[in-house]
């Protein structure tokens, strides 16, 4: 039942991000008008606006005018739902599982906007750099290990924070300032974020995922003749997406990278 409960938060939560995503871009209010068709310009019902269920039971279109209804709507339902999930199967209902599903719904609504109009927008990146950096100390007590040097879990809370935000903020600065035509602004405040949010060691899982992952894109769509050389391909999707696994698993991945280097290393 707590399961199933997960899920259908997750899917409600899903709903609400693509309005953000929609939204937040035009600079227009998350509270009214209510939800409409963008075709038709038609106020949606209670009955049309059930996560997931609405989009299946409409085939994807308008009810009135027969306009399609963007798949992103429901792709980004399912995949809350499912991240939800799988933070309540790791974390339970507590602390943990609502900062993970919070850090995850930052992530997808970052992802979305940049996949779409290759922003990454200061009004949503700022406001959460800023809580994550009042969340520092605390990480301890809602129950995530950020070791650090530091004579309190307080103090090491907050230097595992700042260090991965500074090295990650700083090193993707750094490609930046070299290679500006490959590397925008909003990425690099995006990496300092994942640092805030994921900490040490599971930083380098984030973007470690996010740059093969990335980069394996740019080359296919390079290989497939869809982009240029000097044409700009979003990178937040694929930060967003290795926060969102070195949230749900970083610590496992880290501890396997090392059980594996142990045995190739013998120590």
């Amino acid at each position: 039942m707590l399961t199933a409960i997960a899920f259908v938060t997750g899917a409600s939560v899903g709903s609400f991000l693509n309005v953000v995503a929609d939204r937040t871009v035009e600079g227009g209010s998350l509270v009214s008008p209510r939800s409409y068709c963008p075709s038709c310009k038609r106020p949606l019902p209670n009955v049309e606006m059930v996560p997931i269920f609405s989009y299946l039971w409409l085939r994807g279109r308008c009810k009135e005018c027969g306009a399609r209804i963007p798949v992103r709507v429901l792709l980004v339902e399912l995949t809350t739902a499912i991240l939800f999930t799988a933070a309540y199967l790791k974390y339970g209902l507590g602390p943990e599982f609502v900062v993970v599903s919070a850090g995850v719904s930052l992530l997808l609504v970052i992802a979305v906007i940049d996949f779409e109009h290759s922003l990454i927008l200061n009004r949503i990146v700022l406001p959460a750099a800023l809580v994550l950096l009042l969340l520092s100390p605390f990480w301890t007590e809602l129950g995530f290990d950020r070791p650090f040097l530091g004579n309190s879990d307080m103090l090491a809370s907050t230097g595992n924070s700042l260090l991965a935000g500074a090295g990650a903020f700083l090193v993707f600065l750094i490609i930046a300032l070299t290679y500006p035509q490959g590397m925008g602004g909003g990425d690099v405040k995006l990496a300092g974020l994942l640092g805030l949010l994921v900490g040490l060691p599971e930083i380098f899982v984030a973007l470690w995922i996010g740059v093969v992952a990335g980069g394996s894109v740019a080359i296919a769509l390079l290989l497939l003749r869809r982009k240029g050389r000097k044409d700009a391909i979003p990178f937040g999707p694929y930060l967003s997406a290795g926060g969102i696994v070195a949230l749900l698993a970083g610590s496992e991945l880290v501890n396997a990278y090392q059980d594996l280097l142990e045995g190739f290393t013998g120590v």
